[in-house]
């Protein structure tokens, strides 16, 4: 598989078959703007790398949200027009965060189809020790709204422990900012009907999420710039 820096290496035939979609949705999808179109190798054969992959699955969850065709080409043309694969995988598990818990039971060949990749013994020990995953005879039961954010971590350079604290962390701030903001729409909605709430509700979850998750990736990759160049400073000044 290819990585965000490696030249995109799959057919449109092979992309389709790796997305779990046919070579018609994913023309279709590049004539509606979708999907960036595909970087032309020898004899003019277009090829496509992770970020096409990431798009489709992020189209795929957006359509299991119940959003239109219409509202995804809203949705993906509001995100920046650079997002490496990494990028669009959160996105796609925080769409996924939208509806209730799905967990369905699949063999290991759906698992690896679901989760874009082949899995070891080893990635699936990791999976099931995250929680994304649940040994059921030969079969497993997997949570298919962490699925892909699971398989994202299994190439994070960090240890399970570190992993498990980051999640609290995360979790804590994010129930925390869930409340504050809750208790600001109650009071603009207090005065409306139930079917105001809902629609009130329906549209601004996902604005809201994906206000978050910029103002998160923003704010993270300060943190990070930050942290990168102490070294160098401390260094310099010694």
């Amino acid at each position: 598989m290819t990585t965000d820096t490696e030249e995109p290496t799959l057919t449109i035939d092979e992309l389709a078959a790796r997305a779990g979609v046919t070579v018609r949705t994913v023309r279709f999808y590049g004539t509606k703007g979708l999907l960036p179109p595909p970087v032309l190798g020898p004899r003019r054969v277009g090829r496509y790398g992770r970020e096409h992959l990431a798009r489709l699955a992020l189209i795929e969850e957006l359509q299991h949200q119940g959003m239109t065709l219409a509202g995804i080409e809203r949705y993906l043309h509001r995100l920046p027009p650079d997002l490496s694969a990494r990028d669009l995988a959160v996105h796609r598990a925080v769409v996924a965060s939208w509806a209730p818990d799905t967990v369905e039971t699949v063999t290991r060949g759906e698992l690896e189809r679901r989760a874009g990749r082949p899995l070891g013994d080893e990635d699936v020990e990791r999976l099931v020790a995250m929680g994304v995953l649940r040994p059921a005879d030969s079969e497993y039961e997997a949570d298919l709204g962490l699925l892909r954010l699971g398989v994202g971590l299994l190439d994070v350079p960090l240890s399970q422990e570190a992993i498990f604290a980051a999640r609290k962390v995360l979790i804590e701030h994010s129930r925390a900012a869930a409340r504050e903001l809750s208790q600001l729409f109650r009071g603009e909605v207090a005065e409306r009907d139930a079917r105001d709430v809902r629609s009130l509700s329906a549209h601004m979850q996902p604005l809201v999420v994906q206000a978050l998750l910029t103002a998160f990736q923003r704010s993270l990759k300060e943190e990070l710039g930050e942290w990168l160049t102490e070294p160098s400073q401390e260094s310099g000044a010694g």
